[in-house]
C-alpha cells in the first residue's frame, strides 16, 4: 500500500505541474494560431486542474496527507517546470511529451491500485488515463506541421 501512496502523490505533483505548464502556455502562446492555441491550452489545463482535487482526495481516502507544496511537487512531479516562453509548436511538443509520461506513471499506479484491491481508485486511474490518451491524440494531431 505504501507504494501505491507514493505513486499517488506522485500523480498528484505531475498532474498539478502539467496543470501549471499548460497554463503558462495558455497565457504566453503568441503567433498567427494564437486564438487555436489560447483556447486548446485552456481545455487541457482546465481539465488538470479539475484531476488535481481528485487525486488528493484519493490519497486522503488511502489514509495519507495530500503533498501540497510547490516544494513537495517540484521533488515528486516527473513533469519539469518551464521558465522559458518556447514557440507555439514546442509548447505543443512539450505538453504532449509531459502526456505521455503522465499516462506511463498513471498507468503504473493503476496496476498498484489494482494489485492492492482498490478497484474505485483503479477506475478513476483508468478515466484519468483516457483522458489523457485523448489529449495525446489531439497534441500529436496538432505538432504535426
Amino acid at each position: 500500500m505504501d507504494e501505491l501512496i507514493e505513486q499517488m502523490k506522485v500523480a498528484l505533483a505531475s498532474t498539478f505541474a502539467f496543470y501549471l505548464k499548460a497554463h503558462n502556455f495558455h497565457w504566453n502562446v503568441e503567433g498567427s494560431n494564437f486564438p487555436q492555441y489560447h483556447e486548446f491550452f485552456e481545455g487541457i489545463y482546465t481539465d488538470a486542474f479539475k484531476a488535481v482535487d481528485g487525486i488528493a482526495e484519493h490519497i486522503r481516502t488511502l489514509g495519507s496527507y495530500a503533498p501540497g507544496s510547490f516544494a513537495r511537487y517540484t521533488d515528486l512531479s516527473i513533469v519539469k517546470d518551464e521558465v522559458n516562453i518556447p514557440p507555439a509548436i514546442s509548447m505543443v511538443t512539450k505538453l504532449l511529451a509531459d502526456n505521455d509520461s503522465i499516462i506511463e506513471q498513471l498507468t503504473k499506479t493503476q496496476a498498484l491500485a489494482e494489485k492492492n484491491n482498490k478497484m474505485g481508485l483503479a477506475n478513476y486511474l483508468q478515466d484519468r488515463i483516457d483522458i489523457h490518451e485523448k489529449n495525446g491524440w489531439m497534441l500529436r494531431s496538432t505538432s504535426k506541421v
